[in-house]
């Protein structure tokens, strides 16, 4: 099945995701400034921090989905292409601006790709690393998530 690209929008088909845009104060000279707080744009305790990077053009990320933790992901430099997937709708769009970002909740099966030169990902987690929180094989994913 062919994805087609959104524009940034803030409601998705696929349930459990949703497109945040975080403020923007453009200060000249100065340069510009975005930020987020716990329990405003991120809905949820931030307990894990991290960023993806150097990744090749050619390469994905993500393939999985997460049974407990909930993300919210932020490209910071360059552009990346999201496909989320809830095991029965999908959308896909490109995040490209430092303040916009999407809200990944609880089974939303997640891939990243399309990594323009020098792009980085932000990731904010609600939850610390624990693999038996992810699902990386999809037709479990898919029915796991039917069964909701």
């Amino acid at each position: 099945m062919k994805i087609k690209t959104q524009k940034m929008r803030n409601k998705l088909k696929t349930k459990n995701s949703y497109l945040i845009k975080i403020p923007l104060i453009a200060e000249g000279k100065r340069g510009n400034l975005s930020f987020c707080e716990v329990k405003r744009q991120i809905p949820f305790n931030i307990k894990r921090i991290y960023w993806i990077y150097n990744v090749s053009s050619k390469k994905s990320r993500g393939g999985h989905a997460h049974r407990k933790t909930e993300q919210v992901l932020f490209c910071i430099n360059g552009s990346v292409r999201i496909e989320v997937d809830d095991g029965i709708n999908k959308d896909a769009f490109i995040l490209a601006k430092p303040n916009n970002g999407i809200f990944l909740g609880k089974m939303v099966w997640h891939n990243m790709m399309d990594f323009k030169k020098n792009s980085v990902l932000l990731v904010l987690a609600s939850e610390f690393f624990k693999e038996a929180d992810y699902i990386r094989d999809y037709n479990i994913f898919k029915s796991i998530a039917q069964k909701q």
